[in-house]
């Protein structure tokens, strides 16, 4: 493969990577969301996940830039040392200027602009026509280019109710103009298995361009419709990415969730024996990935969610538990163990001292110390406890074991983090 740095030498079969976009779709997630902390301790466990590509933000949103710069610079650090970091922005040369203005050392983003009739009349009254579309983001990305991104991805919204025609005249024209690859937006939830695979395979045919799924919930088929495109896409001779979340958060009824995405592709019969899931993949990361996201957002993991739930090892009929105990594989498709599961957990149930915007340094000192954290003098020791303060303030959650020692590791870049500039906005006073 040649331009994605996956391959070596040699012919390689094609594959599929996962692109997560928790902190970018998922935090559109109506009356949630994450605090920028919060955002980043997913990045981390999404790299210990070995997910291929995260879309961390919006460049071109203001209250992200030291956050998306702090990142950044993690991965500039080698902390982030695997998963990607990319921004989404409208198809619009002005938002790509402002993306590269805002964040400088942003290298990959993906830009976004409605595809179908529906939207075109629905959402610009008919002052655009599919034309102005293909237009404007060949513009965008050959703006983007100029500017020294390094990888762009082109996103049609609302791909599902584009018509074939319109899609492969479309993607040919992003290929044209140095598109990485096509990410096809089932933004309504509209397709099912059968249809997106013909679709998906016949634009992989006619188009040779990678392909990646970006499938909504609203009927309940996102994780079946993003593995069928991804089937399709490999049958058609292309490389797959499939679009994520973490517990599928996202609008409406959610995204594809990331867990249930890559125990499919692993374990369901449509891959049986085909090794096509990118070897970076790490499902023993995805207990505590879960577990972390479920408390960030504030949405516990239903009790029969795939792999993570509470119920998704658990068996009570006498028939199950019989048939378990002889023998896992009787009623268990996978182990527990591969996804990080069963080892004991410890709870408090006694005294329990957590921290937050007024904890004192005495609480301070006695959580850190259980986390076997050192501090140098006493001046480090307050000062790391004002950040734990003003992270607390973000959250309005006691702080979590990666939280705190993140926030210790590198306090300069907590800092960052938690500061957000309003330098930019001016009110004019009220007589």
């Amino acid at each position: 493969m040649s331009g994605n740095g996956k391959g070596g030498s040699g012919k390689r079969s094609k594959r599929i990577y996962i692109v997560d976009v928790t902190n970018r779709d998922g935090v559109q997630t109506s009356r949630l969301g994450l605090a920028k902390l919060q955002k980043t301790i997913i990045n981390l466990l999404l790299d210990e996940m070995g997910i291929w590509q995260s879309e961390f933000g919006f460049p071109t949103t203001r209250h992200e830039t030291n956050y998306l710069q702090a990142n950044l610079e993690l991965a500039e650090m080698g902390v982030i040392h695997h998963t990607r970091l990319s921004g989404w922005v409208r198809a619009i040369s002005s938002d790509v200027e402002l993306a590269r203005e805002l964040v400088p050392n942003l290298k990959y983003i993906n830009i976004s602009i409605s595809t179908s009739e529906q939207m075109i009349r629905g959402k610009w009254n008919d002052r655009y026509g599919f034309k102005d579309v293909v237009r404007m983001m060949t513009e965008a990305l050959d703006c983007a280019h100029e500017l020294g991104f390094q990888s762009v991805g082109v996103n049609a919204e609302d791909a599902s109710r584009t018509s074939d025609e319109h899609l492969v005249e479309f993607t040919l024209a992003a290929k044209e103009h140095g598109a990485e690859r096509l990410r096809y937006c089932d933004t309504l939830g509209y397709n099912d298995p059968f249809t997106i695979y013909e679709r998906i395979n016949l634009l992989a045919r006619e188009t040779g361009m990678d392909i990646e799924l970006h499938c909504h919930n609203d009927l309940g088929m996102a994780v079946a419709c993003s593995v069928a495109g991804a089937k399709g896409a490999l049958d058609g001779g292309v490389n797959a990415y499939i679009n994520t979340t973490i517990n599928g958060m996202g609008e409406r009824a959610g995204n594809a969730d990331l867990v249930s995405v890559i125990l499919a592709i692993k374990k369901s019969s449509l891959f049986d024996g085909e090794d096509v899931l990118d070897d970076a993949v790490n499902l023993m990361a995805a207990w505590k990935t879960a577990k972390y996201a479920s408390y960030a957002f504030g949405v516990p993991i239903p009790i029969n969610q795939p792999g993570v739930g509470d119920n998704a090892f658990a068996h009570e009929s006498g028939i199950h538990a019989d048939g378990a105990l002889k023998s896992r594989r009787n009623y268990e498709l996978y182990d527990y163990e591969e996804l990080g599961r069963g080892e004991p957990e410890i709870i408090e149930t006694g005294r329990n001292i957590t921290l937050g915007e007024y904890s004192g340094i005495k609480g301070f000192r006695n959580v850190y110390e259980k986390l076997e954290v050192e501090f140098q003098s006493e001046e480090e020791a307050r000062d790391i406890l004002e950040l734990v303060r003003y992270a607390n303030v973000t959250t309005q959650k006691p702080l979590v074991e990666d939280e705190l020692l993140f926030i210790a590791r590198y306090p300069d870049l907590a800092r960052k983090i938690l500061t957000l500039d309003l330098s930019h906005i001016t009110l004019k006073s009220r007589a």
